[in-house]
């Protein structure tokens, strides 16, 4: 396909949108590109990057190697995925700080309304599909009132969260925040972005250090984890499309909990910085908050996250 300065400027604004989409959980990088009409070649250039690249390379040159990979493509849409996500994690940081009850109050409204998105895709409800949903909902319940079974600023788990959360940028649905947010590793990569960038513009050495090997090691699981199960995961949306969505369903209903507004720490941790973040949670009523609820504002933000969805559904819909 013969493209146009113009087109990969357009690709990159696609890839701007995608890295939001992704940084925020409840809205998947995925379903913008599906939206954005670049699903299937995203799916397709991915699988082509693969060690036939560097014997094209060596056999044809570099110039039919990155043609055979789609890398002007990629390059335009990562670039621009990069430049979103680099961008929106001082200012999640800093809402993450000052403001969490609102941040996660936009968050439930986003997840609530993407539940109700990829459910009503369910096309066929029978026993298997029904019992899979419940059987997901239950497990990721427990998962969020689970104690981590290692700390989120680990090099390893890190290595672990990238591979998990990277699979949601291929499917529709879940953002790969939202897994990292599951996992108890979304702040450490915020705070790992925002860190990154902070060493370079300063050029504290010992930052960057601390930041890239963590930033290094969320990279490498990515991955590992694209490459890894990208072929299992397209073909079970395309041979079991109703099983796939009734798991990512009920995945994402048990775990409605981790990202409940008014929370009560449990127990707190150390960071590398040593500084006090809560480490155990459980979720309260706003009315038994210890505070001010924000009850009335974080209620307008829940529902403004709901119709989010319903807006970029609308969007998708006259595209197709």
């Amino acid at each position: 396909m013969q493209r146009r300065f113009t087109d990969y400027l357009i690709i990159w604004l696609k890839g701007i949108a995608m890295g939001a989409a992704d940084v925020v959980p409840g809205v998947s990088g995925g379903t913008i590109a599906f939206i954005s009409g670049i699903y299937e070649e995203l799916l397709q250039s991915i699988d082509n990057v693969n060690l036939s690249f560097f014997k094209t390379w060596k056999n044809k040159g570099f110039k039919s190697a990155w043609h055979k990979i789609n890398g002007n493509f990629l390059l335009s849409l990562f670039l621009g995925i990069a430049i979103s996500i680099f961008s929106l994690a001082k200012i999640i940081k800093w809402l993450l700080f000052n403001e969490p009850i609102l941040l996660w109050s936009f968050f439930f409204g986003l997840v609530l309304s993407s539940i109700l998105f990829i459910g009503k895709q369910i096309k066929t409800w029978n026993i298997p599909v029904i019992t899979l949903l419940i059987l997901a909902a239950v497990g990721s319940y427990f998962i969020t009132i689970a104690e981590p079974f290692a700390s989120p600023e680990s090099n390893i788990y890190l290595l672990f969260c990238g591979a998990l959360a990277i699979i949601a940028m291929i499917l529709p649905g879940i953002s790969g925040a939202f897994i990292l947010l599951i996992l108890g590793a979304y702040q450490t990569a915020i705070n790992t972005i925002d860190e990154l960038l902070q060493s370079i513009l300063t050029l504290n050495f010992e930052l960057f250090k601390t930041a890239f090997l963590k930033f290094l090691m969320l990279s490498i699981g990515a991955i590992i984890g694209i490459k890894a199960f990208s072929k299992i995961l397209n073909w079970m949306f395309k041979n079991h499309k109703n099983l796939t969505l009734a798991i990512l369903t009920g995945f994402m209903i048990g775990s409605l909990n981790k990202i409940w507004p008014w929370k009560e720490t449990l127990e707190f941790r150390i960071n590398s910085h040593g500084e006090k973040i809560p480490f155990i949670e459980k979720s309260i009523s706003p009315f038994n908050f210890d505070g001010d609820n924000q009850l009335l504002i974080s209620t307008a933000l829940i529902i403004l996250g709901f119709l989010t969805i319903f807006i970029l559904e609308r969007i998708g819909n006259k595209a197709k």
